[in-house]
């Protein structure tokens, strides 16, 4: 998956006791490094986000619809009296 002769190394200081103590549980669960999994976790939070489906396709057509507009409005109304 990574390219061995590109790789950059970083310092990261400051991860809250939760992380650190999250990444060395799912590391030792797939028994890999904690530093792997960080690589994994930064690379699926970077480069897989750009990968995402472009659906622009579907979206493109989108028609506006007064009379389903004012459908959603009506449900999105507030009893208050039930709020109390």
């Amino acid at each position: 998956m990574r390219e061995k002769a590109a790789t950059k190394q970083y310092t990261i200081r400051g991860i809250p006791r939760e992380v650190h103590r999250l990444l060395r549980q799912k590391a030792a669960r797939q028994k890999r490094s904690p530093n792997q999994v960080v690589v994994d976790e930064l690379t699926a939070a970077t480069v897989a986000f750009r990968r995402r489906t472009d659906l622009s396709d579907i979206t493109s057509g989108w028609v506006p619809d007064p009379a389903f507009d004012d459908i959603l409005a009506s449900q999105r109304q507030f009893d208050w009296a039930k709020w109390k």
